[in-house]
């Protein structure tokens, strides 16, 4: 088992910037890679970025491409979401995961991350 723990949220104006954190511990040795969701009031929790631990390959949906950075620190079992540019569609709870034991490959489901935060609010003012 992962346990993860995010901090960073908050709120900001359409334009600027926040920085997400997710600290894991425990079985840390399972991670392939990990990733964040969101889930914006009245609307499913949807996939937003992954890097794969090793390696650091990282996947964004289009949406957010550009505009935010996913990267980690494996001594400090730690990732990151750099959020940049935010707008108010960015609004939402942020849950960082971490895949599946046994799961080795970034798809995006929500059915292959294993161990999940407990979220972290980001709301995003016009």
């Amino acid at each position: 088992q992962v346990q993860l723990v995010e901090s960073g949220g908050g709120l900001v104006q359409a334009g600027g910037s926040l920085r997400l954190s997710c600290a894991a511990s425990g079985r840390t040795f399972a991670i392939n890679y990990m990733g964040w969701f969101r889930q914006a009031p009245g609307k499913e929790r949807e996939f937003v970025t992954a890097i794969t631990w090793s390696a650091g390959i990282s996947y964004y949906i289009d949406s957010v491409r550009g505009r935010f950075t996913i990267s980690r620190d494996n001594a400090k079992n730690t990732v990151y979401l750099q959020m940049n540019s935010l707008k108010p569609e960015d609004t939402a709870v942020y849950f960082c995961a971490a895949n599946r034991l046994g799961i080795n490959y970034v798809t995006g489901r929500e059915a292959d991350f294993g161990s999940w935060g407990q979220g972290t609010q980001v709301t995003v003012s016009s």
